[in-house]
């Protein structure tokens, strides 16, 4: 079977698992992007996530990883929740990834039983996988595979789908059929640059130690006072460089239960949709009941005191209707 056809058949197999797109590039060391972080941690725009500066070499030549590299399969799996799925007004808002069930568990088991379906279609062959767990660049690996180009607000968009995805990756000692990049179409705009209420972005760069993001969930120590009152409502990460863009118009819903708002057991016993619960019920929400949540969640990236604190911040930072 030649390299072309066995491309082709892996990302048929990819799709048949349910993910929407795979892509495959050359593994092979990066050059201007390992310039580019060696800078972006230089300036600190890291904050305190100081894994960051760990493992620079295997962060830019995935062959560290896995000895005897030659691809990097990437696929996206959509999260985008269906038009109903919304939180309501004035309750803390979490970002549209965490709704569901974590997707390091979801992305992981289909990842694995796609390189399982690899071995057999080539045989034996050596790799890992990854999705946001090891020191592997993600959007890199997306955007080389032709997946889409890294938008100004840095995360990756995709034609006529968006940026509502989950990205991972399997890094194989196989050769493959690659695929080349694709255009940026992010031209003179500048709407998730503008909306950023902490001033985080400027074009095609991020200052994660003012980003809302790193701010509720990555930060360990207490929230700057600077940036509680910007928070605009954000309890858990932020969707607000996403909600403007333009290319998410074309966000569709993901077809799948996975990643389904989780149910949540409430003060009164009843189970509701997560994004049922409005600012009362999270206030009244407790450490056992948050923690049984955390379990299913990405929420578990923070702690209960951590949550706590969010919700205030958040509370406070709530836009009037």
């Amino acid at each position: 079977m030649d390299t072309g056809e066995l491309s082709r058949m892996i990302k048929a197999e990819a799709a048949a698992l349910g993910f929407d797109l795979a892509g495959i590039s050359r593994a092979e060391q990066l050059q201007q992007e390992a310039r580019d972080l060696e800078q972006w941690l230089a300036q600190g725009r890291h904050g305190t996530m100081h894994y960051m500066e760990a493992h620079f070499d295997a962060r830019i030549d995935p062959r560290v990883l896995v000895p005897g590299a030659k691809s990097v399969i990437s696929v996206l799996h959509n999260y985008f929740p269906a038009p109903e799925d919304r939180q309501p007004p004035g309750a803390p808002k979490i970002s549209r990834y965490a709704w569901g069930a974590d997707y390091h568990t979801v992305l992981k088991g289909k990842l694995y039983r796609l390189f399982e379906r690899i071995r057999a279609l080539a045989g034996e062959v050596a790799g890992r996988v990854f999705t946001d767990s090891a020191p592997v660049m993600d959007k890199v690996w997306a955007k080389r595979a032709g997946l889409g180009w890294t938008g100004k607000h840095t995360n990756l968009i995709t034609p006529r789908r968006g940026s509502y995805f989950f990205i991972g990756e399997i890094i194989v000692d196989l050769e493959l059929a690659y695929d080349g990049p694709v255009r940026d179409f992010c031209g003179t705009c500048t709407r998730c640059i503008d909306a950023c209420p902490t001033g985080a972005l400027e074009p095609y760069r991020i200052d994660a130690a003012k980003c809302i993001s790193y701010l509720t969930i990555e930060l360990k120590e207490q929230m700057p006072e600077a940036f509680r009152p910007h928070l605009e409502g954000w309890a858990y990460g932020c969707d607000i460089c996403q909600e403007v863009c333009p290319w998410n118009r074309f966000s569709s819903p993901h077809p799948g239960g996975e990643f389904k708002p989780l149910m949540v057991g409430t003060s009164g016993g009843a189970a509701s949709p997560l994004t049922a619960l409005g600012a009362a019920e999270w206030e009244e929400f407790t450490e056992s009941a948050f923690k049984k949540l955390a379990r299913r969640s990405a929420i578990s990236r923070i702690k209960w005191a951590k949550w706590r604190d969010n919700l205030l911040h958040a509370a406070g930072s709530t836009p009037e209707p």
